[in-house]
């Protein structure tokens, strides 16, 4: 497995967030926080590259916005918010190199943090970022592959993915309030504990999962469920309601 991944930008203290009082981001911490979020895939066996043609975007390393990455190709996104847009151009050329490229175009909008794929699904998140023209373009562009889009509502946070991602087995690890769950009802659900609500984010890198360490409830609740997790701090991430997937677009 590929995972690309961006530095922080130096100007990630500007980044977007949802709680305007959210805490001040340690540029340093960040960085070394990322540093070793590289460190956890490379340990699970993930080959890295690591760009950094954004890195005047504050929001540059919440690299899987810019695409969302299908076996078959890559489909750059109209992110849904103006100060970002620049971004997919800045990693085109590296994905170009390992798939074909497709684009989703204004006025639809749509973060790769609002698709989750699950086999040949792809569930869409209608979120304050991605919209129904973009769920229907992307239903058109991925139906040429023989996927299917099947949008879900989403409520109380930012992407699909702060709310619901999948565990290796095919369940999906969720937080019932964030997001609709009567759209999800062909999946088993295992729900989060409710005193860790953004704990619903996770990554795989072939059978492991990798979650952040600021949620012990769900990690042991995952191990307990016999899963292999592996963990690693992304505090800095969180203040700017950044997750373990919104960090690197797994090939």
């Amino acid at each position: 497995m590929l995972a690309l991944t961006h530095l922080p930008s130096p100007h990630m203290a500007a980044c977007l967030r949802m709680q305007a009082d959210a805490p001040p981001i340690d540029g340093q911490v960040a960085a070394r926080q990322h540093a070793e979020y590289r460190r956890m895939l490379r340990r699970c066996g993930a080959t890295l590259r690591v760009l950094r043609a954004n890195r005047r975007y504050p929001d540059c390393v919440f690299i899987e916005d810019t695409a969302v990455v299908l076996d078959e190709a890559a489909i750059l996104c109209s992110m849904g918010h103006s100060s970002r847009r620049g971004e997919p151009a800045g990693i085109e050329p590296v994905l170009r190199r390992y798939r074909e490229i497709c684009r989703i175009e204004l006025p639809a909008t749509i973060d790769g943090g609002d698709v989750l794929r699950v086999g040949r699904r792809l569930i869409v998140g209608l979120s304050r970022r991605t919209n129904v023209a973009a769920a229907g373009l992307l239903s058109t562009i991925a139906g040429r592959y023989g996927y299917e889009v099947a949008p879900v509502a989403v409520t109380g946070c930012l992407h699909l993915k702060s709310a619901c991602t999948a565990l290796p087995d095919g369940r999906l690890l969720a937080n019932p309030a964030w997001v609709d769950c009567s759209a999800l009802r062909q999946f088993e659900l295992v729900p989060i504990p409710a005193c860790e609500p953004k704990a619903a984010n996770v990554a795989l890198v072939g059978e492991t999962v990798c979650a952040a360490a600021g949620h012990p409830q769900t990690v042991d609740l995952l191990r307990n469920l016999g899963f292999h997790v592996v963990t690693t701090d992304l505090s800095e991430f969180a203040k700017a309601d950044g997750c373990v997937t919104c960090l690197s677009l797994l090939l």
